[in-house]
């Protein structure tokens, strides 16, 4: 199916977009140092990439003339399930005393 050029060129650049927020999500997650930061990485910017790529497949969907919805119902899914679990992880990491690698300011020492 011939697809106008325009909205290849917008497909390409919302994969391209998704691509690099997948990819700064996976550098965080390994270069970071500790659990909260790396808690941090995957939330935000995999939820974007994940969100640029499904855009991109509900444009290419539109344009071939069937609805989105599957796409529709994926990105629900991740936006909502995302902020969910990574509070639950925190929470859970908190409950566990888990320590934080992060500097903490003279002034603000609580120990």
């Amino acid at each position: 199916m011939n697809l106008p050029v325009w909205i290849e060129w917008t497909a390409a650049g919302l994969v391209v977009i998704g691509a690099f927020f997948l990819l700064v999500a996976a550098i965080g997650l390994v270069r970071l140092p500790d659990f909260f930061m790396r808690l941090h990485a995957p939330t935000k910017a995999s939820t974007l990439g994940v969100g640029g790529i499904l855009l991109a497949s509900m444009l290419l969907a539109s344009a071939q003339g069937r609805p989105g919805v599957a796409e529709l119902l994926i990105s629900l899914f991740v936006f909502v399930t995302a902020p969910v679990s990574a509070n639950l992880l925190a929470q859970a990491a908190l409950h566990l005393r888990v320590r934080s690698q992060a500097p903490v300011h003279k002034d603000m020492d609580l120990s």
